[in-house]
């Protein structure tokens, strides 16, 4: 599947970025990432802070690369994580666990099914490999995104 074909059948959409949009998001993530990281609020909310970082930085590297996700169709969680390979270079074995968590999540919000330690130490970890990951992509490939806006 390439980006091209997501486009084509209708998962995502032409988009051209601007820096205010990926430094507000970029601001998200951390936030997102540090709300995550306080121990005395639930391991639930923790999970969704963590899980909403990683959706962030799928989107932005969707951005960066030109797309967008067409959330008017159902399944854009799912397209966003399986189309990092092709925004941000993720193997296979990080993209198998994240989508692991997408489901985790969906399980919770759907059913009730708890969150553990483990599963919310596993999504930030997640979280923060692909924020890494995705400020070195921005850096190396899309500078003009990382300026602050005047």
């Amino acid at each position: 599947m390439t980006l091209q074909n997501l486009q084509r059948i209708g998962k995502i959409k032409e988009h051209a970025p601007s820096a205010a949009e990926v430094q507000r998001l970029l601001g998200a993530i951390d936030r997102n990432m540090a709300d995550a990281g306080v121990a005395s609020i639930s391991d639930e909310t923790r999970f969704e802070a963590a899980y909403k970082a990683v959706m962030q930085c799928a989107l932005v590297a969707m951005l960066a690369a030109g797309y967008r996700p067409a959330t008017n169709e159902p399944g854009h969680h799912q397209t966003m994580i399986q189309s990092l390979p092709l925004t941000l270079g993720v193997a296979n074995d990080a993209w198998v666990v994240l989508d692991a968590l997408r489901r985790q999540r969906n399980a919770n919000d759907y059913t009730g099914a708890p969150m553990t330690p483990d599963i919310v130490t596993e999504c930030l970890t997640q979280a923060k490999a692909l924020r890494k990951s995705l400020r070195a992509h921005l850096t190396n490939k899309h500078p003009e995104l990382l300026k602050k806006p005047a």
